[in-house]
């Protein structure tokens, strides 16, 4: 499992470099040649000192050369990390988020609806954050400290190896301080994702639920809810900061002692007579910062480096769970039919919801289930979408098992018309189209067979039906969603209690809408027992209590006088 994961986290960091190679090594070029320029300077620095005081090699004019040349080059490179990092991380971040969208939306129904959605809104919104900052942006930081680390290291061995021991002995303390404050970053930085996928759990709630919570007179309940997990993950952040800020000033007070230390040692070997020039104090003053400066940031930096890259384990983890296991049968079209055999299901194991159901819809064919509330209607449905595969038994489509099926084909073939239609807040063209291209024509057709022509001349093809479609009424909504499904000409519609929600004239006109389709087969789950529609069905099937206990047309069903009888007679 853990090498699987390994390699999971290799695909997604994998993106961030593809394509984007040039970029990227131009970025590490720019940081390592300002590396390197910033130890030139400490360099002229001393040559400067040393000149003045009348130990110098190099002339003033000379060395104002080489100051103007510092400076050009300063200016090159940092307009050479203008022109590379940004292009560099906003490719990485398109990349990465691209290949994390592709594979969430490559999760079926039935793996998306087990996860809570917070989980997934946390993970592109502030751990996206923290992998831009502590991964991509940090790795250049990282080169930087760890050139100048190696490159003042180097300097001062070649200045005074004696100096440099002196050096390195004061920057004992904050080495220690940063490294262990690492481990703790690092945990720290998982614990505030979670603790920001629970606020973002709440937060979607409240702003989901708004009319409940209104109407129930519950906003100081949410409040509290919202209050908690606000405090929650604000107080992990500030123990992070609180984290950071004790490294920072343990480690400045630490490299403050290292470079008065070291300048007094440097001193003091001057009066014993060792070969020490006051430029030779300068540049250790200077490098003494260029060691103090890694070792105080580095570890910081990594951790927080292994912070992301856990954030991407994370991802891809979450990305690999609850995957549905593709089959490899296509079918082009339902010629036969849908049969269910033996089949028996339950959300939990110890409580089947369907027992033992055995049924086939013919090709083409229109049939209404009905029932009691709580009878597996709705989950029989959900079934024939895959959104959910423990069952026992069997659901094939001409003779292929559902199981076996690819998603995508199964999504073609299959189209659904829920209670709840989602539509986007676009104009009505690009929710009947889904933003993909299909022939004018074509659309044309299913905005007319769905009973949408008077709606587009009245609002015009770019009115824009709103958040959640709160711009049109709920039968336009259920008429969108049948143009939907008869534009991908999809060889069986779906109807889950598509008419719940609306009037007995509108729900009449939508049911209309419905059966005068042809060419596909019709499941409709419907709690409305009107005879003029159930007349017009090829079969009807009746559940009670998980199981089908009759069926027919509704002329045998009647004349049989029992269960569809019973609820007819009742309902009306």
């Amino acid at each position: 499992m853990k090498k699987k994961t390994k390699s999971q986290k290799k695909e997604y960091l994998a993106q961030i470099y593809r394509r984007n190679w040039i970029p990227f090594a131009l970025s590490v070029a720019a940081a390592l040649l300002i590396s390197a320029v910033n130890l030139l300077i400490a360099w002229v620095l001393q040559q400067i000192i040393d000149t003045i005081s009348g130990a110098g090699s190099y002339s003033l004019g000379t060395l104002t050369l080489f100051s103007v040349g510092v400076v050009v080059l300063i200016c090159l490179f940092k307009t050479l990390t203008l022109l590379t990092r940004p292009r560099f991380i906003r490719r990485a971040m398109e990349q990465y988020k691209g290949y994390a969208f592709e594979k969430l939306m490559k999760k079926s129904i039935a793996s998306f609806s087990l996860e809570p959605t917070s989980r997934y809104l946390s993970a592109f919104s502030n751990d996206l954050a923290s992998i831009e900052t502590n991964y991509l942006d940090n790795l250049f930081n990282i080169i930087l400290n760890v050139v100048l680390f190696l490159g003042a290291l180097g300097m001062m061995l070649w200045y005074s190896p004696l100096l440099l021991l002196v050096a390195c002995g004061f920057c004992l303390l904050p080495l220690g301080a940063s490294f262990l404050a690492g481990k703790r970053l690092e945990r720290l930085e998982r614990t505030i994702s979670e603790k920001n996928e629970a606020f973002l759990a709440v937060l979607k709630d409240c702003l989901s639920g708004f009319s409940v919570i209104k109407s129930f007179q519950a906003e100081e309940a949410m409040g509290r809810q919202f209050t908690k997990a606000s405090t929650d993950v604000e107080a992990e952040k500030c123990r992070k900061r609180k984290l950071t800020s004790l490294i920072s000033i343990v480690s400045d007070m630490a490299g403050i002692t290292a470079q008065l230390g070291t300048f007094l040692a440097g001193g003091a070997m001057m009066f014993a007579g060792l070969p020490v020039t006051v430029g030779t104090l300068v540049i250790f003053l200077d490098l003494t910062s260029y060691i103090i400066m890694p070792i105080r940031e580095l570890p910081a930096l990594l951790a927080a480096r292994r912070a992301a890259l856990g954030l991407v384990d994370k991802l891809a983890s979450e990305m690999a769970h609850n995957v549905r296991d593709e089959g490899g049968a296509t079918l082009e079209t339902v010629q036969q039919g849908i049969t269910f055999s033996h089949l028996t299901f339950g959300y939990a194991p110890e409580q089947p919801v369907l027992h033992d159901v055995t049924t086939t819809f013919e090709a083409g064919k229109s049939y209404a289930i009905v029932g009691a509330s709580g009878s597996g209607k709705s989950t029989l449905l959900r079934l024939l979408l895959a959104s959910y595969e423990n069952y026992d038994g069997d659901i094939s489509i001409d003779g292929r098992e559902l199981r076996t099926l690819k998603s995508g084909c199964l999504y073609d073939l299959v189209a659904a018309v829920e209670q709840n239609v989602f539509l986007f807040d676009a104009t009505i063209r690009e929710n009947i189209t889904m933003y993909r291209p299909f022939p004018k024509e074509a659309v044309d057709k299913a905005i007319a067979q769905a009973g949408l022509t008077a709606l587009l001349e009245q609002r015009g093809e770019d009115y824009r039906c709103g958040e959640h479609g709160s711009g049109l009424s709920g039968g336009e909504k259920q008429r969108i969603s049948i143009a939907r499904s008869l534009l991908r000409h999809a060889s069986v519609l779906l109807a889950d209690e598509a008419t719940a929600s609306l009037d007995a004239e509108t729900a009449n006109h939508v049911s209309e809408s419905i059966l005068g389709l042809t060419g596909m087969t019709r499941i409709v789950v419907t709690h409305t027992l009107d005879e003029s529609l159930l007349r017009r069905y090829d079969g009807i099937l009746v559940m009670k209590d998980g199981r089908i206990v009759e069926s027919g047309t509704f002329e045998e069903l009647m004349a049989a006088k029992q269960y569809l009888y019973a609820l007819y007679t009742i309902s009306h």
